[in-house]
């Protein structure tokens, strides 16, 4: 183990955060394509430590599944009471001992709530613990305003933290102070153990307060210290909406300046938002109003938006997609999509496909140089190279219980307001009528036409709508044809 190296992390997220008025625990609630815990859990596994505990106690079933989705080496420790911070500390400390795990070293307590903390931060709190020999090391931040925050108060002659005094209790010196507690500290392992089995809960709460560990361990003669954050607003913690989207628009811009030092050109950064498992290259364009999500990736020189949202879609390199919602899509180098296209999962667009304005695609895959140029539905349906499939066009894919695929060849031109009733397979080279409904194979090479024979009924307008707009128009417009002087004299030349 490495001397910076955590014993344990153990991040407190029992609270039921009534605050945020939802029926989702606060702590799963999402900004930029992670839960708030989410977050907390990726900055702490930065710090590799060997033991990571999350304590849960409201909406446990549902914190334990989620965080075994997202990481099958955390442990987590139910908190059937909320008794406060200390005791909360105390629960995961006794799940590990239960597990035979005895603790030496540092362990770093944080909270489910603090999604903009970064491993960075936290590694610099434990280098600070370590190099400074401390107890207790408190992550601490100087704010523009302190109101409302437990200030750090520091021995003048060495720095040390003296005490954390609550806004309501500090005198005006010390309301002064802008330095602020985290609620994030490092612990030495055996004094935090020792100090948890000594709080009281002889105060105004009846809680057991982890703040209270340093007034123990300091009465003991050891030393307590504070890492202050490179930035205050990495420790503002979520408590309702309000600063959910707050900590959602400050990690955004932390994504999107990552992007654009990368090479990426971000048109609009108001507009345009990514979540934090998107992945791009250089040259990449993003316009206004688009949203890029999920495992997004977009390729070099390809363009984005305006007015799209790309969720789990790869973008090949070149390719333009405009006024476009994707999910589960991957488009081709060189493609086109839009505008107002709709690419659901399982659609995948060969190089240089068309797929344009008010078409929608699903499980389908379209070969290189393929159009589906407007107006059309794809469903379950495989289609060749180079072949335009025309305007109102639908793959009439299910038939009330199950779906079922077609597949149309390479270099075939299908007529606009086609019906493709799978399963059918129309072959390579092949042409279909205007206004066909493909319901039997079509081999390669022919033209299918499946529609009804057009009958003329001359004067049906006059007889049976006298005196309408349209009799008038159709009595102006027509002259009887002279049948005399042969064809020539019938066309009126």
């Amino acid at each position: 183990m490495s001397a910076n190296r955590p014993a344990a992390v153990v991040v407190l997220a029992a609270g039921e955060g009534t605050r945020m008025k939802s029926a989702t625990p606060k702590v799963l609630h999402e900004i930029c394509g992670r839960t708030l815990l989410g977050h907390v859990v990726e900055s702490s596994r930065a710090l590799d430590p060997a033991h990571l505990v999350v304590v849960v106690g409201h909406a446990r079933e549902q914190v334990s599944a989620h965080l075994a989705g997202i990481d099958a080496g955390v442990r987590t420790a139910v908190q059937e009471e909320q008794n406060g911070t200390g005791h909360a500390v105390r629960t995961g400390l006794d799940a590990l001992a239960r597990e035979g795990v005895t603790l030496t070293g540092t362990v770093v307590v944080t909270c489910g709530d603090t999604p903009l903390l970064t491993g960075a931060t936290l590694r610099a709190l434990t280098e600070a613990h370590a190099a400074d020999g401390n107890a207790v090391t408190v992550l601490s931040a100087e704010v523009p305003d302190a109101t409302g925050y437990g200030r750090i108060v520091r021995d003048p002659a060495d720095g040390a933290v003296t005490a954390i005094v609550e806004h309501k209790d500090a005198t005006d010196a010390e309301r002064a102070l802008r330095e602020i507690n985290s609620g994030v500290f490092a612990f030495d392992a055996e004094l935090l153990t020792d100090a948890l089995a000594k709080l009281r809960t002889d105060n105004s709460q009846g809680e057991e307060y982890l703040t209270d560990v340093l007034g123990i361990v300091r009465t003991a003669g050891h030393r307590v210290g504070a890492a202050i954050a490179a930035d205050h607003r990495e420790i503002l913690g979520i408590n309702n909406r309000v600063q959910l989207a707050e900590a959602r628009r400050l990690l955004n811009g932390r994504l999107l300046e990552r992007a654009m030092l990368d090479g990426v050109t971000v048109v609009d950064p108001a507009t345009t938002w990514l979540d934090v498992t998107v992945s791009y290259e250089p040259d990449a364009v993003v316009h206004p109003g688009t949203q890029l999500l999920g495992g997004t990736h977009v390729a070099a020189g390809a363009e984005v938006g305006p007015h799209s949202r790309l969720t789990d879609t790869a973008v090949g390199a070149g390719a333009v997609v405009s006024n476009t919602v994707a999910q589960g899509a991957e488009i081709g180098a060189g493609a086109q999509v839009g505008p107002y296209t709709f690419l659901r999962p399982g659609t995948v667009l060969g190089g240089g496909v068309k797929a344009g304005s008010f078409v929608e695609m699903k499980n389908a895959t379209l070969g290189e140089g393929t159009k589906v140029p407007h107006l059309s539905y794809v469903g379950d349906a495989s289609i060749g190279e180079h072949t335009n499939i025309g305007a109102a066009s639908v793959f009439v894919n299910y038939d009330g219980v199950d779906k079922h695929r077609s597949t149309i060849g390479s270099h075939c031109r299908t007529g606009a307001d086609n019906m493709f009733v799978a399963p059918v397979t129309v072959g390579d080279g092949a042409y279909t009528a205007a206004g066909s409904v493909i319901t039997k194979d079509v081999p390669p090479g022919s033209l299918a036409v499946a529609r009804g024979q057009q009958r003329n009924i001359a004067g049906w307008v006059a007889r049976k709508r006298p005196g309408s707009a349209a009799a008038r128009a159709a009595a102006e417009g027509s002259e009887e044809p002279s049948t005399e002087g042969g064809e020539e004299a019938g066309r009126g030349v």
